[in-house]
């Protein structure tokens, strides 16, 4: 009855959201006091369990999730990220456009978020295929999928630093950073295929049309860029950091160099000092910047920090529900040890993506759900919990369609009919989304 009251409460988020509209905060809430309510828990540790979890995944993740967005949005308005993507754009190549846009996408996604990355890099993708005469459709597909996988499996996008916290390996995301990147290389590769292959074959108006996308003057109308290490800067900081933090934890002795550098490389000051970076790349310290810019990625990062926080009461309450004590009586051998037990976490995140459209909530809801079984499954650890992150990841870009806005975004901002965007941007995200789990699932049999 427990388990059933559970496939309630999701049941319940998915038609709030999908069907009713309801944010996904509201609809986190109203699981967890359903699922707090239905399993007979006292009232008030309902409340107490709600808060608690609120409370303790935002001591955890919440300035990493606030930091994180802050610096997207500085690379955004700074023009960083399209200095970026010209950087990559010259070492790759003109002569290969649609691997440079996936390359643009999969590092320009992992501070900001993929709508927005698409949006800035519209134009760029646009004169770019008028130049080297590709279609325009192959150029968008290139791009959305490179930004995709970076998205949903690399911090500090949110939803990766989410579902870490969920499942307790907030004090990993260095190895997660790293388990990222590269899962994410596979995944970007057939999204760079599938472009090529049936992106080629895709033709919008713009493709026959006279337009006035002309490259160079694309990249003039941006002014005067940052340099590219100013640019690469906010990014590389953290990750140096976080690493170096990481290393440090599982190669030095006890001593206050060791802590020093674990201080540097905890994700809060790691991501701090990334904005501090990225403070460089303002071109004037001014109400406009330092007020307006930095509030414009708080409001960014508040319906995230939201979301995130109602999934860490909804997860609270289930595992105080009494439902880690079936579990742990449960008999779990054809899974525990082994890679397949990653197919728990992708095909729920499959299914929530599929219903409701957001990667965000798929990741938290996802995540909460099965941080209990990990334990009963024997799944602890830098590397086992890292992989947990990356299969949530796989399921939740399954798939990108109409419920997604970034599928919208895809297909306005490429000027695609709907039926065309299925067939290659959806198409493309399954494809990234099956061959995630399958690499996730040979790293496991591999390093676990």
């Amino acid at each position: 009855m427990l388990f059933a009251m559970i496939a309630l409460s999701v049941v319940l988020i998915v038609v709030l959201t999908a069907v009713f509209k309801v944010h996904p905060f509201l609809s986190l809430l109203a699981g967890a006091f359903f699922v707090g309510i239905t399993s007979g828990m006292p009232l008030l540790t309902v409340v107490e369990n709600v808060n608690e979890g609120f409370g303790g995944l935002m001591k955890g993740i919440g300035l990493v999730i606030v930091a994180g967005t802050i610096i997207g949005v500085i690379l955004e308005k700074s023009g960083a990220a399209f200095r970026m993507a010209e950087v990559v754009l010259r070492l790759i190549g003109e002569k290969r456009p649609q691997l440079a846009m996936s390359l643009i996408g999969y590092i320009v996604s992992i501070p900001v978020f993929c709508d927005s990355g698409f949006i800035i890099l519209s134009s760029l993708k646009k004169a770019l295929a008028k130049r080297a005469k590709v279609t325009i459709a192959s150029m968008a597909v290139a791009l959305s999928t490179g930004l995709y996988a970076t998205h949903t499996l690399v911090p500090p996008t949110p939803g990766p630093i989410a579902a870490a916290g969920n499942i307790g390996a907030e004090g990993f995301l260095g190895t997660i950073i790293l388990m990222g990147l590269l899962v994410a290389i596979p995944a970007v590769i057939v999204g760079y295929l599938w472009a090529v292959r049936v992106g080629s074959k895709i033709t919008v108006p713009e493709d026959v049309e006279d337009t006035n996308f002309d490259y160079d003057e694309i990249v003039k109308s941006f002014g005067e860029m940052p340099s590219t290490f100013k640019a690469f800067l906010p990014i590389g900081l953290p990750i140096v950091l976080i690493g170096v933090g990481s290393v440090a934890k599982l190669t030095m002795a006890e001593s206050g160099f060791r802590n020093f550098l674990l201080f540097l490389g905890s994700p809060t000051v790691a991501l701090l000092l990334g904005v501090l970076a990225a403070f460089l790349l303002l071109p004037k310290w001014n109400e406009e910047t330092l007020t307006k810019w930095i509030g414009e990625g708080l409001k960014e990062a508040a319906p995230i920090l939201l979301i995130t926080g109602a999934g860490g009461a909804f997860g609270k309450v289930i595992s105080n529900s009494g439902v880690a004590d079936l579990i742990s009586e449960m008999n779990f051998d054809a899974l525990a040890g082994g890679a397949l037990f990653l197919l728990i976490p992708f095909f729920i995140a499959v299914a929530l993506k599929t219903a409701q459209g957001s990667s965000t909530a798929a990741l938290v809801i996802t995540s909460t759900l099965v941080a209990p079984l990990l334990p009963a499954m024997g799944v602890e650890g830098a590397i086992p919990l890292a992989l947990v992150v990356m299969a949530v990841g796989a399921g939740a870009m399954t798939v990108s369609h109409v419920n997604d806005s970034f599928f919208w975004v895809v297909t306005e901002f490429s000027g695609m009919k709907v039926t065309d965007a299925y067939k290659s941007h959806t198409m493309a995200t399954l494809l990234q989304g099956v061959t995630t789990i399958i690499v996730a699932m040979i790293v496991w049999m591999v390093l676990v």
